[in-house]
């Protein structure tokens, strides 16, 4: 019996991927509100019952969606050991620049951001996901960074990383999300550059 269950939660792990796959394809296509679980079973080649005993629900499946999304492509986050090590100016520029390409160079990541805000007055509950997923774990550990590092004497490392985080998510929603970039032009690494010497200066 013991053997088994290796073998059980490496098919237990493949359905799951499945699932998500699944649903991620619906939910690209339909949106949150226009997603079938019907659907996503068959496009996940599983049973209802197998999709209801992983994800109880839509939003279980937005949600865990939004956190392998997290986990495969570092989209906020960009902990290192060695952040210590090298200068602020350096390690914000690798910051945002990951930041940056990850997001705006994934289009799946972008309609989902599109779903996002256009189901959170319905489902605020994606909303939150989000935040508590995403942007809530950027913010602390940029917070815990800016006032930790020795070179940095920050008034406010909260209110820093709030306005060094908002300020590219901005630039993200208005160049990429909204396709308004050609409104209020300004080159990226123009953007970077003075956000961190207002930091660093």
């Amino acid at each position: 019996m013991n053997k088994a269950k290796p073998v059980e939660r490496e098919l237990s792990s493949k359905k799951t991927a499945l699932i998500l796959e699944g649903a991620m394809q619906e939910f690209l296509e339909h949106g949150y509100a226009g997603a079938r679980i019907d659907r996503i079973v068959e496009a996940a080649g599983v049973s209802k019952a197998t999709v209801y005993r992983h994800f109880p629900d839509k939003e279980a499946l937005f949600t865990a969606l939004i956190q392998q999304m997290s986990c495969r492509k570092n989209i906020f986050e960009f902990q290192s050991q060695q952040s210590f090590e090298e200068s602020p100016s350096v390690f914000l520029k690798r910051y945002a620049s990951a930041m940056l390409e990850n997001v705006a160079e994934d289009p799946q990541i972008l309609t989902f951001l599109r779903i996002i805000i256009g189901e959170s007055g319905r489902f605020p509950e994606l909303a939150r996901a989000f935040v508590v997923n995403l942007e809530k774990v950027s913010l602390d550990f940029l917070t815990q960074y800016l006032t930790k590092h020795p070179q940095l004497q920050i008034a406010d490392p909260e209110v820093t990383a709030r306005a060094f985080i908002g300020t590219l998510i901005h630039f993200v929603m208005i160049r990429d999300v909204l396709q308004s970039g050609d409104l209020v032009p300004i080159e990226r690494d123009r953007l970077l550059d003075g956000l961190i010497d207002l930091i660093v200066r």
